[in-house]
């Protein structure tokens, strides 16, 4: 796998609004941070998160594009979620377009805005470095930050905690990977 990172830098660059960007490259300092602290890929983790967002402003027609010629099928949750878009279609775009194979990197971005049951490390992490990058500033970010440094299941907990009634109040559908993930970390406490 091509692990040229100016390469992809400079993609994220190229698709991105500078605001988007700055995301993404904190994002992927973030994950660099906790997969150090957590024993993950690092190489890994940095890309994955620079790529965590590669299409999150490309029109919703465009991303269906994507995620139909890369054979997803979307539930009726995602759906009706365009906000959730990207999250398949960013994961279709790095394995078809960029030719990026790594099942955990993939997986990484497909469930960073909804996480799901039986994460793996790295997914943890990028769903984690997405609520604590640097320019995030919304109530409790430093909880949620504080939280990450006890534990990534601790951060997941508290930032799903944080989203799930966010979407209740908005009456939007709540995907049921995020209704699992929430529940596998409960129980497991």
């Amino acid at each position: 796998m091509d692990m040229n990172f100016e390469k992809y830098y400079k993609l994220a660059e190229s698709r991105l609004s500078n605001r988007r960007y700055t995301h993404s490259v904190n994002v992927a300092a973030a994950a660099v941070k906790l997969a150090k602290k957590y024993g993950c890929d690092v190489q890994k983790a940095e890309l994955a998160g620079i790529l965590h967002d590669i299409t999150k402003e490309t029109d919703a027609e465009n991303q269906l594009q994507i995620i139909n010629a890369g054979g997803i099928i979307l539930d009726d949750v995602s759906k009706s979620s365009p906000q959730l878009y990207h999250a398949i279609s960013g994961m279709v775009y790095c394995r078809d377009t960029l030719g990026i194979d790594d099942e955990d990197i993939l997986n990484s971005i497909r469930y960073h805005t909804t996480a799901r049951a039986g994460m793996s490390l790295l997914e943890k992490i990028i769903f984690t470095a997405d609520f604590i990058s640097d320019e995030r500033d919304y109530e409790d970010v430093d909880v949620m930050r504080a939280r990450c440094e006890v534990s990534l299941e601790e951060g997941m907990l508290y930032g799903l905690g944080f989203v799930i009634p966010d979407i209740v109040r908005k009456e939007r559908a709540i995907h049921p990977d995020a209704l699992s993930a929430y529940n596998e970390l409960v129980l497991n406490r």
